[in-house]
Protein backbone atom coordinates (compact mmCIF):
# COMPACT_ATOMS: atom_id res chain seq x y z
CA UNK A 1 0.00 0.00 0.00
CA UNK A 2 1.45 3.39 -1.01
CA UNK A 3 2.76 5.59 1.78
CA UNK A 4 2.60 2.86 4.41
CA UNK A 5 5.26 0.54 5.71
CA UNK A 6 4.90 -3.19 5.33
CA UNK A 7 7.04 -5.82 7.05
CA UNK A 8 9.85 -7.62 5.26
CA UNK A 9 10.65 -11.26 5.90
CA UNK A 10 13.46 -11.49 8.44
CA UNK A 11 12.87 -7.99 9.84
CA UNK A 12 12.85 -4.53 8.41
CA UNK A 13 10.19 -2.76 6.43
CA UNK A 14 9.40 -1.38 3.01
CA UNK A 15 7.22 1.45 1.76
CA UNK A 16 6.22 2.70 -1.65
CA UNK A 17 7.01 6.43 -1.52
CA UNK A 18 7.04 8.65 -4.57
CA UNK A 19 9.71 11.24 -5.40
CA UNK A 20 7.76 14.07 -3.75
CA UNK A 21 7.29 12.09 -0.51
CA UNK A 22 10.97 11.15 -0.48
CA UNK A 23 11.93 14.78 -1.05
CA UNK A 24 9.65 16.01 1.75
CA UNK A 25 10.94 13.42 4.23
CA UNK A 26 14.54 14.22 3.33
CA UNK A 27 13.96 17.95 3.71
CA UNK A 28 12.29 17.47 7.10
CA UNK A 29 15.13 15.22 8.31
CA UNK A 30 17.73 17.79 7.22
CA UNK A 31 15.79 20.53 9.03
CA UNK A 32 15.75 18.32 12.13
CA UNK A 33 19.53 17.94 11.87
CA UNK A 34 19.88 21.72 11.67
CA UNK A 35 17.59 22.18 14.68
CA UNK A 36 19.40 19.62 16.84
CA UNK A 37 22.75 21.11 15.85
CA UNK A 38 26.13 19.76 14.87
CA UNK A 39 27.92 17.24 17.00
CA UNK A 40 30.84 18.22 19.15
CA UNK A 41 34.11 17.14 17.59
CA UNK A 42 37.37 17.18 19.49
CA UNK A 43 39.82 19.87 18.45
CA UNK A 44 42.87 18.68 16.56
CA UNK A 45 45.23 16.96 18.96
CA UNK A 46 42.58 16.73 21.69
CA UNK A 47 41.81 13.36 23.25
CA UNK A 48 38.62 11.94 21.62
CA UNK A 49 37.90 10.01 24.82
CA UNK A 50 37.72 13.27 26.74
CA UNK A 51 34.98 14.44 24.36
CA UNK A 52 32.92 11.40 25.35
CA UNK A 53 32.90 12.59 28.94
CA UNK A 54 32.31 16.26 28.18
CA UNK A 55 29.51 17.80 30.16
CA UNK A 56 26.52 19.19 28.36
CA UNK A 57 24.33 22.21 29.05
CA UNK A 58 22.51 22.52 32.34
CA UNK A 59 19.85 24.98 31.16
CA UNK A 60 16.86 23.89 29.07
CA UNK A 61 16.76 25.15 25.48
CA UNK A 62 14.87 28.38 24.87
CA UNK A 63 13.35 27.11 21.59
CA UNK A 64 10.06 25.35 22.48
CA UNK A 65 10.68 22.59 19.91
CA UNK A 66 14.13 21.85 21.35
CA UNK A 67 12.68 21.99 24.85
CA UNK A 68 10.19 19.32 23.73
CA UNK A 69 12.96 17.18 22.23
CA UNK A 70 15.14 17.64 25.33
CA UNK A 71 12.66 17.95 28.21
CA UNK A 72 13.53 18.42 31.87
CA UNK A 73 13.83 15.05 33.58
CA UNK A 74 12.38 16.21 36.89
CA UNK A 75 10.16 19.07 35.78
CA UNK A 76 9.58 22.21 37.76
CA UNK A 77 9.60 20.35 41.09
CA UNK A 78 13.35 19.94 41.09
CA UNK A 79 15.16 22.32 38.70
CA UNK A 80 18.56 21.55 40.26
CA UNK A 81 18.13 17.80 39.63
CA UNK A 82 16.91 18.49 36.10
CA UNK A 83 19.98 20.65 35.44
CA UNK A 84 22.31 17.96 36.75
CA UNK A 85 20.59 15.24 34.73
CA UNK A 86 20.65 17.39 31.57
CA UNK A 87 24.35 18.14 32.04
CA UNK A 88 25.21 14.44 31.85
CA UNK A 89 22.66 13.20 29.29
CA UNK A 90 21.83 15.88 26.71
CA UNK A 91 24.96 15.43 24.59
CA UNK A 92 24.25 11.71 24.19
CA UNK A 93 20.60 12.37 23.44
CA UNK A 94 21.54 14.93 20.77
CA UNK A 95 23.96 12.42 19.25
CA UNK A 96 21.25 9.77 19.05
CA UNK A 97 18.78 12.19 17.47
CA UNK A 98 21.40 13.19 14.88
CA UNK A 99 22.16 9.52 14.14
CA UNK A 100 18.45 8.79 13.65
CA UNK A 101 17.95 11.75 11.28
CA UNK A 102 21.17 10.96 9.39
CA UNK A 103 20.08 7.34 8.94
CA UNK A 104 16.82 8.61 7.45
CA UNK A 105 18.65 10.97 5.07
CA UNK A 106 21.07 8.23 3.96
CA UNK A 107 18.27 5.75 3.33
CA UNK A 108 16.32 8.31 1.32
CA UNK A 109 19.43 9.22 -0.70
CA UNK A 110 19.76 5.55 -1.69
CA UNK A 111 16.03 4.97 -2.24
CA UNK A 112 14.32 4.64 -5.55
CA UNK A 113 10.76 5.93 -5.84
CA UNK A 114 8.26 3.25 -4.85
CA UNK A 115 10.97 1.31 -3.01
CA UNK A 116 12.14 2.59 0.37
CA UNK A 117 13.56 -0.43 2.18
CA UNK A 118 14.70 -0.40 5.79
CA UNK A 119 16.70 -2.97 7.69
CA UNK A 120 15.62 -3.74 11.25
CA UNK A 121 18.27 -1.29 12.52
CA UNK A 122 17.22 1.38 10.01
CA UNK A 123 13.63 0.90 11.16
CA UNK A 124 14.60 1.78 14.74
CA UNK A 125 16.45 4.90 13.53
CA UNK A 126 13.45 5.89 11.42
CA UNK A 127 11.10 5.47 14.37
CA UNK A 128 13.28 7.85 16.37
CA UNK A 129 13.47 10.38 13.55
CA UNK A 130 9.74 10.20 12.78
CA UNK A 131 8.97 10.70 16.46
CA UNK A 132 11.32 13.69 16.70
CA UNK A 133 9.83 15.23 13.55
CA UNK A 134 6.29 14.83 14.89
CA UNK A 135 7.27 16.30 18.27
CA UNK A 136 8.90 19.27 16.56
CA UNK A 137 6.02 19.96 14.18
CA UNK A 138 3.46 19.34 16.92
CA UNK A 139 5.23 21.91 19.09
CA UNK A 140 5.25 24.44 16.26
CA UNK A 141 1.52 23.78 15.78
CA UNK A 142 1.00 24.10 19.56
CA UNK A 143 -0.50 20.61 19.85
CA UNK A 144 -0.67 19.75 23.53
CA UNK A 145 -3.18 16.88 23.69
CA UNK A 146 -5.42 14.63 21.59
CA UNK A 147 -8.11 17.30 21.38
CA UNK A 148 -5.66 19.67 19.68
CA UNK A 149 -4.65 16.85 17.33
CA UNK A 150 -8.27 16.21 16.28
CA UNK A 151 -8.82 19.92 15.66
CA UNK A 152 -6.13 19.82 13.00
CA UNK A 153 -8.40 17.76 10.76
CA UNK A 154 -10.88 20.64 10.55
CA UNK A 155 -8.54 23.41 9.40
CA UNK A 156 -9.73 25.17 6.25
CA UNK A 157 -7.53 24.76 3.20
CA UNK A 158 -6.57 28.45 3.21
CA UNK A 159 -5.11 28.22 6.75
CA UNK A 160 -1.33 28.81 6.44
CA UNK A 161 -0.71 25.95 8.91
CA UNK A 162 -2.39 23.43 6.60
CA UNK A 163 0.82 22.15 4.89
CA UNK A 164 2.49 21.64 8.27
CA UNK A 165 -0.63 19.88 9.55
CA UNK A 166 -0.65 17.58 6.53
CA UNK A 167 3.01 16.72 7.16
CA UNK A 168 2.30 16.11 10.87
CA UNK A 169 -0.59 13.75 10.12
CA UNK A 170 1.30 11.94 7.35
CA UNK A 171 4.34 11.42 9.59
CA UNK A 172 2.01 9.98 12.22
CA UNK A 173 0.60 7.49 9.72
CA UNK A 174 4.11 6.49 8.60
CA UNK A 175 5.19 6.09 12.22
CA UNK A 176 2.14 3.97 13.06
CA UNK A 177 2.62 1.60 10.13
CA UNK A 178 6.35 1.30 10.86
CA UNK A 179 5.58 0.38 14.48
CA UNK A 180 3.14 -2.26 13.24
CA UNK A 181 5.84 -3.84 11.05
CA UNK A 182 8.09 -4.29 14.09
CA UNK A 183 5.46 -5.96 16.27
CA UNK A 184 5.59 -9.76 16.46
Amino acid sequence: MAGQFEPLPGGGATAALDEVEISILRSLAVQLLELVGPGETPAEGEDPLAALFAEGPSEPPSDPALARLFPDAYGEESPEHSAEFRRFTENDLRTRKREDALAMVRTLDEAKPSDVTLSAEDSRHWLGALNDLRLTIGTRLEVTDDEDDRGLYRLPDEDPRKPMVMAYLWLGALQETLIETLMP
